[in-house]
């Protein structure tokens, strides 16, 4: 009876070892990206942050709630418009003292999202890079950031259908430019950046 209750999941997983090139099809070229409205999945996204501990390692967390949304139009690939969140009390530093550390560093109960909107989109000479400026708005601080973004590539959901894109892109900041002081002699000021997104074509 468990056996007959999964023949969708067994049945993908035999097609998908079938066969695998259909599972793992997929474009780098940035001219395969299509116009559109595109949403995170935010199951397969994620924002990490490194900072200077005690001035001789590198501090690593991740935030786990974000959310983003983009529309691109290939002739006019300046013209991309592009908003992001991010939930500050998901902070996640890998310990029990992970929501004090939220509070300590970015008054989450205060300031609970952090939120980006692009301002301009520059793209590199390949169209697979460039970089994106726009209003970084933390704990009711809004100030000018601009990302280094790189093309991952494109491709269809195997069985499933639907058009995914994946994007990668970095910036460093300066927490004490938003009002993050907590302990600044032990924790760097210097904060950087790395989010992975894969989004979904609406």
């Amino acid at each position: 009876m468990a056996c007959a209750m999964r023949p969708l999941p067994i049945a993908l997983l035999v097609l998908a070892l079938a066969s695998p090139s259909a599972a793992l099809a997929a474009s780098a070229n940035i001219a395969d990206l299509p116009a559109g409205h595109f949403q995170l999945d935010p199951k397969h996204a994620s924002l990490i942050a490194r900072v200077r501990h005690v001035g001789v390692s590198n501090y690593v967390l991740r935030f786990d709630k974000l959310a983003a949304e983009f529309t691109y139009d290939p002739a006019h690939p300046e013209a991309t418009k592009l908003t992001a969140s991010v939930d500050t009390t998901s902070l996640d530093v890998g310990a029990d003292y992970s929501r004090k550390f939220a509070e300590d560093f970015l008054k989450a109960t205060q300031f609970p999202q952090a939120t980006f909107v692009a301002t301009s989109m520059t793209p590199g000479a390949d169209g697979r890079t460039g970089t994106m400026t726009g209003d970084l708005t933390l704990m009711g601080v809004t100030k000018q950031v601009t990302f280094k973004v790189a093309f991952v590539a494109v491709g269809k959901m195997p069985y499933i259908g639907g058009t995914v894109a994946g994007f990668s892109a970095t910036t460093v900041i300066h927490r004490s430019d938003f009002g993050s002081t907590y302990v600044l002699a032990f924790v760097g000021d210097e904060v950087s950046l790395d989010i992975e997104g894969e989004f979904d074509r609406k």
